[in-house]
């Protein structure tokens, strides 16, 4: 039987393809750094409500230490790095591009996830994100006019490091997300990883809140004013697939969460399809499967493990 972490990041994974859909709309209004602050600005209230009502429901809000807040500030540091390594990477190369070498976050959460808290993983595992990374591989050759050849050329330039250093800082921003989860000595699943999504947020719209006020006020002032109401829906989008996330990961290993979470490409795909009403290749079809059957993988494996 399939644990409570499964749909969390299936409704994470499903949530985060919209937001993403919204978000670069709404880049074309008030600029990448307006939709990225936007994503904290509109989401951190409604974290902190989400934890005042369970709060008065009678659940314990957990008691923080030092550890919690080096981990949570860690994390939503890494997370807002990652986003700006990913954003740079869009405009050295195509977005299919950029978005591949990032997915290596995958393959680096399963490494670093091991080293750094000791949980590995079963051959199944591995044998689910290798096929998965695969199917991301062959996606993005389908996109490309020179195929799976150009994309082996991309990783002499420059979007392979910042691609990389993307996955890198996801990684590392899940990570410290689980760790600051799984520092409390008191509360439920479900406080813990609401406390952590409340303390993350708000850090992070205080952080580059802070930024934005200093360095470009224009994007500041139009997520706040000029498109307020866009802003804010990527905002709740955000929120709450980010909650799904700090769920699933407060329950289960980093490595099965991301894992699972390619899911994204599949909604992607049919997103691309039924509502954009475009064509995929046979190689975007072959991607998709694989991701698919890594998917269906994993599953089994946690079904049987359950």
């Amino acid at each position: 039987m399939f644990g409570l972490w499964v749909p969390m990041t299936v409704v994470a994974a499903g949530l985060q393809t919209l937001r993403t859909a919204q978000q670069k709309r709404l880049t074309g209004v008030i600029g990448q750094n307006g939709a990225h602050f936007a994503r904290y600005f509109y989401g951190a209230p409604l974290a902190a409500l989400l934890l005042f009502l369970l709060d008065r429901s009678g659940q314990i809000v957990p008691t923080p230490d030092w550890h919690f807040f080096l981990y949570g500030l860690g994390g939503g540091v890494a997370q807002i790095i990652a986003t700006g390594c990913l954003i740079h990477a869009y405009t050295l190369r195509n977005f299919t591009v950029a978005t591949t070498f990032s997915k290596t976050e995958i393959i680096q959460a399963a490494l670093l996830s091991m080293i750094l808290l000791g949980e590995g993983l079963e051959i199944s595992g591995w044998v689910a994100i290798a096929i998965g990374f695969a199917g991301l591989v062959l996606l993005t050759a389908g996109k490309q006019a020179q195929g799976i050849a150009g994309l082996g050329r991309a990783w002499r330039e420059p979007v392979t490091l910042y691609g990389l250093a993307s996955g890198g800082f996801f990684a590392l921003s899940s990570i410290a997300i689980r760790a600051a989860s799984l520092s409390f000595d008191d509360g439920t699943s479900l406080m813990r990883a609401a406390t952590t999504l409340a303390t993350i947020t708000a850090m992070q719209t205080t952080l580059m809140g802070g930024y934005l006020l200093l360095r470009n006020r224009a994007a500041l002032t139009g997520a706040l004013l000029r498109a307020a109401r866009p802003a804010a829906s990527v905002g709740i989008m955000s929120v709450i697939g980010s909650f799904g996330w700090f769920y699933a990961m407060t329950l289960e290993p980093v490595a099965h969460v991301r894992a699972l979470g390619q899911v994204e490409i599949v909604f992607t795909i049919a997103m691309t399809i039924f509502v954009f009403r475009e064509r995929p290749t046979r190689v975007e079809y072959a991607g998709v499967a694989l991701v698919i059957a890594s998917v269906l993988i994993l599953l089994l494996a946690a079904g049987l493990t359950g």
